[in-house]
């Protein structure tokens, strides 16, 4: 519905609203009618101010994502396992996946129920809802599942997905450590600065400051976004400006047709699939605009265009960011095995021969990267809050309260700090452990990526019908959920595996076992308990 129309439409149009007045609709949160008709349908009260727009929602996700500066960040697992040419050309094919992905996902998220028509002051209004709530994932699932198995099949969604994005927070923060210390170590070799008890320091100092803002200034966070989003995009041209003309370029055959099979599994192709963990990182997470729906002014127009664009723009982005680097990267194993520990920090170094100049564009790095730490603990919070809201944990009441006047899901936060904070302390005794919980962040969100979108495809497979939608695949949702599926499946056995073959303990990859953990403990707790008081969201959801 357009503005105009929507401010003429008076509280005797819309029944069952149980507000007194135009003026009391329209300041609900500061969402519109078509938001509060939404809540309203998915049984869900507006406890969140709606401060996000369109360009600040984007800027999140970008934000978040931050793929162009994760890619070198990255990059050095990409280049042991494919080389320059295996790195470039399987983010090529991680884009595409990615794009199928999102457009399945942003597809759900505008799905609507026709609730009510009616006529308004002579205009005639035919009002239609289905709200993108900050469940996301596990709320789909609910809904679109096979109603033999939607609730508990909703309820491990919620705790892969809640469980993906807290420990999210402490890898994206031990990134930030990386680069703080690298660039300490750029400065003077010889300092200690990167033991394992500094490391969980630096760690757990970005992680408070990340929940701090997001308490005390969560009013400027879509206002910070925006700025952000221009400081992302400026960074990447002063980067491709700085690599393109200073430094010493390797020629495009080399570039593009190197590969390697540097973890030593005797086949290039493997190998190449291993190091999907490169591209893979910097492209999940594009679900973040989700999970602040419930903050995101006419959520179910705006969420799944910013989801789609805000992807795109980084894939593309990150794409040609990635093959700058490979162009000027230099001696591969000189950069890998640099004393500062990343490699981006040796390869400005060696193009500017300036310390000043390496020192201001790692700033950029870091600075992006402690506000992608902001973004992550906005997004994991909401997810927590939206599953406690639906008795998804124990003391789901408290995780699940918002102050009035605050708006924000304070105890959720905090619950996200405290859980962060305790997985970081493993670091205090080796790393090993820490590695192990934050290599599950990826595999447990491509699990509830796996899950929703699946229950599309099974709906489409049977013929039954699929709901309206305000942004749709049309006739090439079938084939684009397929592609997803492929691309998620892929790349959700490849996240389990190590560097090399005959890996170490410190270099074994643990993820496999610790989603089995989760996996095993949230079914015995949702049989043994949960059953009992979750809420699966499609009981709230109102058909009338």
């Amino acid at each position: 519905m357009d503005d105009k129309l929507q401010s003429r439409v008076t509280t005797d149009s819309l029944p069952g609203l149980g507000y007194e007045s135009e003026d009391a609709i329209q300041s609900v949160k500061g969402g519109t009618i078509t938001d509060t008709r939404d809540m309203s349908r998915m049984g869900k009260q507006q406890e969140l101010r709606r401060n996000f727009r369109f360009w600040s929602i984007v800027g999140f996700i970008m934000i978040l994502q931050s793929t162009w500066e994760s890619m070198l960040l990255a990059v050095s697992y990409g280049l042991t396992n494919g080389g320059t040419g295996g790195v470039i050309w399987v983010t090529v094919g991680v884009i595409i996946g990615a794009l199928c992905m999102i457009a399945s996902v942003a597809e759900m998220a505008s799905m609507f129920v026709s609730n009510y028509v009616g006529f308004a002051k002579g205009f005639h209004i035919n009002l239609n809802y289905r709200a993108p709530t900050a469940g996301g994932q596990y709320h789909w699932v609910s809904e679109f599942a096979p109603p033999s198995v939607e609730k508990p099949l909703s309820y491990l969604v919620g705790w892969c997905s809640c469980f993906g994005w807290v420990t999210g927070n402490p890898a994206i923060a031990q990134l930030t450590s990386t680069l703080v210390q690298g660039l300490v170590l750029l400065k003077n070799e010889n300092a200690h600065v990167a033991a394992l008890w500094q490391t969980a320091l630096f760690i757990m100092a970005f992680l408070i400051v990340a929940v701090a803002f997001n308490i005390f200034l969560a009013e400027k966070l879509p206002l910070a976004e925006g700025i952000f989003l221009i400081l992302h995009i400026v960074g990447f041209f002063a980067f491709l400006i700085t690599l393109w003309v200073m430094s010493d370029h390797a020629p495009a055959s080399q570039v593009f047709t190197r590969f390697s099979d540097g973890g030593g599994w005797g086949s290039t192709g493997l190998s190449c699939l291993v190091g999907i963990t490169t591209p893979l990182w910097c492209f999940l997470g594009p679900d973040a605009g989700t999970h602040m729906a419930e903050e995101l002014k006419d959520a179910s127009r705006v969420l799944p265009s910013a989801m789609v664009w805000a992807t795109f723009f980084n894939g593309l982005l990150g794409l040609v960011m990635l093959i700058t680097f490979c162009f000027c990267l230099g001696n591969v194993d000189d950069v890998l095995n640099s004393p500062t520990g990343v490699p981006i920090i040796q390869v400005l170094y060696n193009s500017t021969a300036s310390m000043a100049g390496t020192t201001v564009l790692t700033l950029v790095l870091i600075l992006s990267s402690m506000v992608s730490t902001i973004t992550c603990a906005a997004a994991s919070s909401r997810q927590m809050w939206a599953f406690a809201r639906d008795k998804g944990f124990p003391f789901s009441g408290f995780i699940a309260f918002v102050r009035p006047g605050w708006d924000i899901p304070i105890n959720a936060l905090i619950v996200v700090l405290g859980l962060s904070l305790l997985i970081t302390t493993l670091n205090f005794g080796s790393d090993v452990a820490l590695n192990a919980i934050v290599s599950l962040s990826n595999a447990a969100l491509i699990f509830s990526y796996v899950a929703s979108i699946g229950c599309i495809r099974l709906k489409r497979w049977r013929r039954q019908p699929l709901l309206p939608r305000r942004w749709t695949l049309g006739w090439f949702g079938a084939p684009i959920n397929d592609a997803a599926l492929v691309f998620l499946l892929v790349s959700f056995v490849m996240s389990f595996f190590p560097v090399s073959p005959l890996p170490t303990v410190q270099d074994m990859n643990w993820a496999v076992l610790m989603f089995g953990v989760v996996i095993i403990a949230a079914t015995i707790n949702y049989y043994v308990s949960a059953r009992h008081h979750y809420i699966a969201p499609v009981v709230l959801v109102k058909h009338d």
